[in-house]
This record gives C-alpha cells, structure tokens and sequence, in this order.
C-alpha cells in the first residue's frame, strides 16, 4: 500500500534496489574516484644504463646552473609567463625543489630511449636498473640525497616482435629488486618493493595485452611471494587502436576491467601517436589536434575510475645558444601550462634544463589560484557560522570538492605550504584531504620538496 500522498507502492523502493544492485556493485568497483594519493607533477625519461643514484641530484644541479646561465631563475620566471606578484615566492619554491626533490618520477627506460642491444647487455641493464632504484629507494628512506617519490622502468611492448624480450626484461628487473633490491633488510618495504615502484606498458592497442600483462603480474608475485595485486602499471597510449578499436568502439575501458585494479594510469606518447596517425615530423606536437583528440578520450576513459592521466613531451630541448634555450624553455613552460588548465597534471620532461619551467609554470599555476579558491573552501565550511563574510559564489558540495582537490594538488606538489593553508582556508592538511576526497580514508601525506 502506497504512503498518503504517493503512488508509487510501497514495496517499490526494493525492487528497484533489486534491479539495481548489479549497477550499484559495478558503479563502485569500476568508478572508485580518485584516492587522493600523491600523482607526480611529471616523468623523466633516462636510459636506463644512463642512471645512478645520483642522477637526481646532478639532473638538479643541472637544471640550476642552466637557469643562472639565462640570468637566474626570476628570468626564467618571466620567460614563463610568471605574474610579477608571484614570482619571488613562485622562484623561492622552485629553487628549493630543485635541491631537494629535482625529479618526482624517474623512469629508467628499457625501450625506445635505450634500443635494441644484445641480450645479454640488456640483461644486465635490467638487473642494473633494479639495484639502482633500490639504492634511491633506501637513500630516500634515510632522508640521503633528493631521490624521486617514484622510480620504475619501461619496457619492451608486448607485440610480437618484443615480446618475449620485455617479459624477460620486466621479470629480471622485478626479481632483482626483491631478492637482491635489501629492502626489507634495510626497513623501506617488507616485500622488496618499494612504495613508489612504477612499471609502464608501452605500445599497448589490445585489451589481450593488457591482460598478459595482469597474467605476468600474478605470475612474478606468486613466484616471488608478493601480496596480489601488489604489482601494478602504468599503460602508454601510442597507437589509434587504443582510440578506436577494430570494432569502432575505443578500448580504454575494457583495458581498465581486464586490468583488474592494477593499472595506475595511462601516459600519452606525442611521437608515437602522432606519426601512427601520419601527422608530418615537422607538426608533431602535444597541442596538435590529434593529440588534443586522444587527449580527450582518454581523460573521459578514465574519469571517476581512479587511474590518472599524463600529458607527453615537447622534444624541443632547452640545449642550444640562448636564443634557442629561451625559445625552448617559453614553449616548455606555456605547454605545461596548456596541460595544467585542461586537467592534465603530469607530462613528461626529457631533459635536466626542462625542470626549472616545469616547476615554475605548475607553481605559478597553483599559486595563481590559490587565494580565491582558499576563501571560498573558508566561507563553504562556515555557512552557518555567524559574522563570516559570504562569498560572492554560492559553492555547491561538488564545487567545494573540485576547490579542495585543486588547493590539495598544490599542497601536495609543493607549490603550497602548510602554515599559509592553514592561514588562508582555516584547514590542515588532513582536513583538505577529507574534503577533497571524502569517499578515501586518508592519513595527511607529506608533499615532496617542502
């Protein structure tokens, strides 16, 4: 019998939760949100026979002697696009971030920026580069030297022709790092692994891939005692059948459930998608249409499901005489820039002098924003608080979520400190966290390069 008032019968509201508990079970297994985690501002891409532990640091020296060689980093600044306001604390920031965290994702590469070598060569590059990002691993640990939050490497892709080689190269890699890495003996990680580990998948346009991926993933844990699920990865989207597939539909998010957790997120290859795509050398870019395209579908792809998205790279290197490092440096800085404002918060940097305007473009970004949207998240948590101002913006709750992400974004990367969070909206770290992501159980992270 229906309630005075209604029509519908009593009994519908559970049959319709009947109908729907399938939806509802998927609905939170494929669309989790994000968790609220630390997502790097950007990835360096290193030869993996190229890295030792102290790369980090020299990439940073570098970087620094590069900005003093164009007149000092306030030049760069301006070069940026680095209001007049913002830029001595916006150039303070960077400089510190520049000694003690240069680089927040490293990623030793075993594929296109190391080649093809024998394979005994490659072998031991790949037992290399597990020995070296366990030494980062402790270094950082200890507090030693500015080592990334984020360290892994890049493999072969599973096509025919590379295969069998990356396979072999990921499983020598995650063996080392277990049986030989002394983590657990040093006190980093119990498993062997560390925190930050990063495995990326290029070339992928099928969802089979995806799942050997997962199959190897299982296979390397059960062999080495790993918790499942332990092992997780990142996907490069190179090719147009990630965007359209042989049935006209784009595959991303058959990949995501055939990755069954695991995957982290997906990065885009500007070079490679856009010679697949038969775009000339000469106009291949991040802001090309193509890629503005894949862009797009991607972050659609992957929005609400918790995997992150990254932008790629500009290979205009900041290297020659210094009307050619200024011209690189203005594009670099503009196109971190354009990403940041579409919702692309990491990209790629392939080079030690791209550091000083990747951290000075994200900076300013964060900072130019900071102040409005710090008052706003005060005045939305003291509504109902009588003698505080109201704001000119009547913040509805998912407003105030997309606020909170946006200033916790900047906490987290650096671009904001503590005590002036705590001064302009009122809220510790813990506290913008939970607003931020109030579906996550989050302890308040530390920011890198503080």
């Amino acid at each position: 019998m229906s309630a005075p008032g209604t029509s519908l019968p009593a009994s519908f509201g559970q049959r319709a939760a009947a109908l729907l508990a399938g939806t509802d079970a998927d609905l939170e297994r494929l669309y989790p949100g994000d968790d609220g985690s630390r997502q790097p501002v950007h990835t360096c891409y290193v030869p993996a026979d190229l890295v030792t532990p102290d790369t980090p640091r020299e990439w940073g020296e570098a970087a620094l002697a590069a900005a003093e060689e164009a007149g000092g980093p306030e030049v760069l600044a301006e070069l940026a696009g680095v209001e007049e306001h913002l830029r001595a604390e916006v150039v303070a920031r960077t400089v510190r971030k520049l000694r003690e965290e240069p680089v927040e994702d490293l990623r030793l590469d075993l594929e296109d920026g190391y080649g093809q070598r024998p394979d005994a060569e490659e072998d031991a590059a790949a037992v290399g580069a597990a020995r070296t990002v366990a030494a980062m691993a402790r270094s950082r640990h200890r507090g030693q030297a500015p080592q990334p939050a984020f360290a892994g490497i890049r493999f072969k892709c599973l096509e025919a022709a590379t295969r069998e080689r990356g396979l072999r190269t990921l499983d020598l890699f995650v063996t080392a790092l277990v049986r030989e890495g002394g983590l657990a003996a040093a006190g980093v990680a119990e498993d062997g692994l560390p925190p930050g580990l990063v495995l990326t998948l290029p070339k992928v346009s099928a969802v089979a891939q995806v799942e050997v991926m997962v199959e190897a993933c299982r296979a390397l844990e059960q062999a080495l005692g790993l918790p499942e699920g332990r092992l997780r990865f990142e996907i490069q989207m190179e090719t147009a059948p990630m965007i359209v597939g042989p049935d006209g539909t784009c595959p991303i998010p058959a990949m995501l459930r055939a990755g069954g957790g695991r995957v982290t997120a997906l990065h885009y290859g500007t070079y490679d998608y856009s010679a697949s795509l038969g775009v000339a050398a000469e106009f291949q870019s991040m802001e090309h249409p193509v890629a503005d395209h894949a862009k797009q579908v991607m972050q659609v792809a992957v929005a609400g499901t918790g995997v992150r998205l990254s932008d790629g790279s500009t290979n205009r290197l900041p290297v020659g005489d210094p009307s050619q490092r200024r011209e690189a440096w203005a594009l670099h800085a503009r196109l971190v820039r354009r990403s940041l404002e579409r919702g692309l918060y990491q990209g790629w940097d392939l080079h030690a002098h791209q550091l000083p305007t990747r951290y000075l473009s994200t900076y300013a970004f964060y900072r130019r924003s900071f102040d409005a949207a710090a008052h706003r998240l005060k005045v939305y948590r003291s509504r109902s608080v009588p003698g505080i101002e109201a704001a000119d913006v009547a913040d509805e709750p998912a407003t105030a979520r997309a606020l909170a992400r946006f200033v916790h974004r900047g906490v987290l990367c650096g671009a904001v400190g503590a005590p002036e969070l705590a001064e302009a909206a009122g809220l510790g770290e813990r506290e913008l966290a939970e607003l931020a992501h109030p579906e996550a159980a989050l302890s308040a992270p530390t920011p890198g390069g503080r």
